[in-house]
């Protein structure tokens, strides 16, 4: 009987896990797969656009050629000035002219446009230029939005839960460090000497009689006939056989007598799990500037880790990217030129973005405090002084 019930516990174990992990995957491969599908939709749609030279593309070559040759003739003439004029129409160049479709639009680049479009990142660099483009960048960013903040809340509840405990665990260490400092020898000498005399006086009673036990029973109270030998142990083997019997699993029973049931209640349980997302994120309860520090440390790794791949950014400049991506700012200034090896870390980015956003959750639980305090301490300065009465 053992060896039949352990491989039907492991089996009941590795079932309670992947209906526990199923929400969070699902939320995850579901995202993934929107990226890919907009990925695709983009890069045929953008990529096979035929590109079309514009009266105004055609001015501004026009203009440039004339530029140059005017310089070129007159190299006497003023430098800055022609800066100047170099630099006002170049203003108004647009940057589509001078990109080709199918390399902007690959399929990498596509993916990484969709990452930027409901991360809500949006550097500008990468823009649909086709009415249709634009149409189903709008709808694609509709659902994606949600999309990335169900994941974002689902991935909050455990870095929340893996935060509090950690916070938790050295709490408590750093509690009994400081009690071990506190407790000198001669009081835990004492203290270990009253726990031993407490168990010392611990009285082990002799077992009961036969009689003794039956005597007790309701059926012998009210029945004072005697009792053969027999009789009496077949009485205590009963009680004995009672007491430990093991009780039986309800869902083993369930599940024998009508399989339904343990699936409903699996199920029951399933939905639970996803009632329960954004729970664990509100009672999280760590200091700012912890979150602060590891947001710092955060940036720092993948800031070192860039700029071998990224050789027009240096530490300082990696640094000041990551952040304006994790806070989803985006300006746009800084262009990355092998995009698709960063589409790599987007499990960096998406857990960056996660302590981003409980970092900014705990800053505004503080801000709120502040508040009150702020408006409870001016209410009871502007409240009239309590008028003593003589008695």
């Amino acid at each position: 009987m053992a060896s039949t019930s352990q491989p039907l516990r492991g089996k009941r174990t590795c079932k309670k896990i992947f209906w526990a992990v199923f929400p969070h995957a699902c939320f995850i491969l579901s995202l993934v797969i929107y990226a890919f599908l907009g990925a695709l939709m983009f890069s045929h749609i953008e990529g096979n656009r035929k590109v079309n030279l514009s009266e105004e593309y055609r001015i501004f070559l026009q203009n440039l050629t004339y530029i140059t040759r005017n310089f070129t003739d007159n190299m006497t003439g003023n430098e800055a000035t022609f800066k100047d004029t170099i630099h006002k129409l170049l203003k108004r160049a647009e940057q589509d002219w001078f990109v080709n479709p199918k390399e902007r639009w690959s399929f990498f680049g596509s993916l990484f446009f969709c990452c930027t479009v409901f991360t809500t990142v949006g550097y500008g660099n990468t823009y649909p230029v086709t009415r249709i483009g634009k149409y189903l960048c709008m709808l694609y960013a509709l659902f994606g939005i949600p999309l990335m903040f169900l994941v974002l809340t689902d991935m909050g509840d455990i870095l929340a839960t893996v935060l509090s405990k950690s916070y938790n665990e050295f709490r408590k260490l750093q509690s009994k460090i400081l009690a071990s400092k506190l407790c000198s020898g001669s009081t835990c000498n004492q203290r270990s000497e009253l726990k031993s005399r407490a168990q010392s006086k611990i009285v082990i009673n002799e077992p009961l009689t036969i009689m003794e036990v039956l005597k007790g029973q309701a059926s012998v109270k009210r029945r004072p006939t005697k009792y053969r030998n027999v009789e009496l142990f077949e009485m205590l083997i009963a009680r004995e056989n009672e007491h430990s019997k093991p009780a039986r699993n309800k869902s083993i029973e369930r599940w024998s007598s009508c399989p339904e049931l343990a699936r409903g209640k699996t199920m029951s349980r399933v939905i639970e799990n996803f009632d329960k997302i954004g729970k664990e994120l509100e009672k999280l309860d760590v200091p700012i500037v912890l979150m602060v520090l590891l947001i710092f440390v955060y940036i720092s790794c993948a800031a070192a880790i860039l700029p071998n791949w990224e050789t027009n950014l240096d530490f300082q400049e990696a640094f000041y990217f990551c952040f304006i991506t994790l806070t989803t700012i985006g300006f746009g200034d800084t262009q990355l030129e092998h995009p698709k090896f960063f589409l790599f870390l987007s499990l960096y980015l998406i857990i960056g973005m996660e302590i981003v956003f409980i970092a900014f959750k705990l800053g505004q639980d503080r801000l709120i405090v502040l508040y009150k305090k702020i408006i409870s301490f001016c209410a009871e300065k502007k409240m009239p002084p309590k008028k003593v009465y003589p008695k």
